[in-house]
């Protein structure tokens, strides 16, 4: 009788205390593989932050230190602007609507609309053509080390659903009362939102796509939000494609 019963017992499968207790369980897993997935990606996005926009800003401002000019500016008659040696405008004065220098990057530019301004070469004392990266190694400045030898300006990284994604650094001049960042600034292209959002935070200390050192390119005044997120995705993309990028501008402090 009492073995009949224990049979009829343990056919009747599980008691709702223990599907409770399943449940629990199974959430106490889930929730660990989120929050080490959420670790694994800020932990990326520090490193981007630390060794790559950081770097790079130090770069610049070692450079400028040295030189007392900024990137592609000239030695003779500095104009204090990235590039300034190809400003063909005004020399003093309303500098908000005039027509600014091309952007300087490396040895190739990001693809399509992603730069505004277009790459652009520096010309050195002698008159030689020279991008960011020979006019840097030119001076003895350390590059930061991205994506290799020759790639110092790239930086390769996996987006939230697993596909490359590749940041690129340029700088430019923006004209006064340009909204994303007036003067001379870092121009990273390839963002994903949230890596833009928490670079961001990162270098500000308050996310804000128009306001602080770090803004979206392209932005208008008082908009807070990056307006997008990692569920958009590239045109032509599939929902589990490259998620689609933006493109930010980093204020340097000279």
């Amino acid at each position: 009788m009492t073995h009949s019963l224990q049979q009829r017992r343990s056919s009747q499968g599980f008691t709702l205390v223990e599907m409770a207790i399943v449940m629990v369980i199974i959430g106490v897993i889930l929730a660990a593989v989120m929050i080490g997935r959420d670790t694994q990606k800020n932990a990326e996005y520090l490193r981007i932050k630390q060794t790559f926009v950081n770097q790079w800003a130090l770069s610049y401002n070692t450079f400028v230190q040295r030189y007392g000019f900024p990137l592609g500016d000239q030695m003779d008659a500095p104009k204090l602007m990235v590039n300034g040696s190809l400003y063909s405008g005004p020399t003093g004065g309303d500098l908000s609507g005039v027509t600014a220098p091309l952007a300087l990057c490396g040895p190739a530019a990001p693809t399509g609309s992603k730069l505004t301004r277009g790459n652009a070469k520096a010309k050195d004392a002698s008159g030689t053509e020279k991008h960011v990266l020979e006019i840097l190694q030119s001076a003895g400045v350390e590059l930061p080390r991205g994506r290799g030898k020759g790639l110092e300006d790239k930086y390769a990284y996996l987006d939230t659903n697993g596909n490359p994604q590749e940041l690129q650094a340029c700088f430019q001049w923006n004209p006064p009362g340009t909204v994303s960042g007036a003067g001379n600034v870092m121009v990273i292209t390839g963002l994903t939102p949230d890596l833009a959002r928490n670079l961001d935070n990162g270098l500000d200390g308050v996310i804000n796509a128009s306001a602080g050192t770090f803004r979206l390119e392209g932005v208008t005044a008082n908009v807070v939000d990056w307006g997008a997120n990692n569920q958009t995705m590239l045109s032509g993309s599939t929902a589990d494609g490259q998620v689609g990028t933006l493109t930010a501008h980093y204020r340097m402090n000279q």
